[in-house]
């Protein structure tokens, strides 16, 4: 119990201080652009409803949904066929490589281009900036695979599925899931730019539409959202992240503990 209290105690820490330092820089400001903390979370409320959630965070969350699940299907599916055949990697990597460089968000105008200003546009924008962090990890995960585990597969007739499933996907998932955890805040940068350029919902959208009629307090209240939508997937990762890799995580606390 006081394991889980110290816990609790250094998760709310920093927030707690932030907030409070917030509160008190901000307290009495005549800034338009700087309302009081006081001011955005009384705005809070009137907002964010359950309608606007519905019109507005919904529609952001399932684009985000489907942008990160191709990119994390791509992302692996590809990051195994490259990290596992060095002919693959020798031709991939240069492509590769030039591609990672160039900046999803300058690739947004040229996707609209070819997928029009709807949802397709706003997945593929999220999906062409998170596959990168996927597939790069997915390859020097597969190629870091130990060579006598391959050995020992290949000697027990451990080969195909079985083998791709059992040795290789498990044994990267440790740098997969690295990759995952790096593309989903990507994934939300995206989401938020995507709508920012074409848009008729969601919280790029909202936040964009409250700076321009100057509801500053309103805009605020939107940041607020996009950083507990942000710590609340956070949080769902983690969990996702330590169920999959118990037997990782298990290991590690087994090696740290051992003399």
């Amino acid at each position: 119990m006081r394991r889980v209290l110290l816990r609790l105690l250094f998760v709310v820490a920093l927030p707690t201080v932030l907030l409070t330092v917030w509160w008190l820089a901000s307290d009495g400001s005549t800034n338009v652009f700087w309302p009081p903390l006081r001011t955005i979370l009384r705005t809070f409320p009137d907002v964010w409803t359950v309608e606007r959630f519905r019109t507005d965070v919904l529609p952001s969350v399932l684009r985000l949904t489907a942008g990160y699940a191709a990119a994390a299907v791509a992302g692996v599916a590809l990051g195994t066929v490259i990290g596992s055949y060095r002919r693959v990697r020798a031709v991939c990597e240069p492509v590769l490589e030039f591609l990672r460089a160039v900046p999803p968000p300058v690739l947004v105008p040229v996707i609209m281009l070819f997928a029009g200003i709807g949802d397709t546009m706003k997945i593929v924008v999220i999906a062409s900036g998170c596959v990168w962090p996927i597939l790069l990890n997915t390859v020097e995960g597969v190629r870091a695979v130990d060579p006598v585990m391959k050995e020992t597969a290949l000697s027990y007739g451990i080969t195909g599925t079985a083998r791709l499933r059992s040795l290789v996907l498990r044994s990267a998932s440790p740098q997969i899931f690295a990759g995952l955890r790096q593309a989903l805040s990507i994934g939300i940068i995206l989401m938020v730019i995507s709508e920012m350029f074409a848009g008729t919902d969601g919280l790029g959208y909202t936040v964009v539409q409250f700076q321009r009629s100057f509801a500053v307090p309103d805009m605020w209240t939107g940041i607020l959202v996009l950083g507990m939508l942000g710590f609340l997937l956070s949080v769902v990762f983690q969990v996702v992240e330590r169920r999959v890799l118990g037997w990782y995580h298990g290991l590690r606390a087994a090696t740290r503990r051992s003399p």
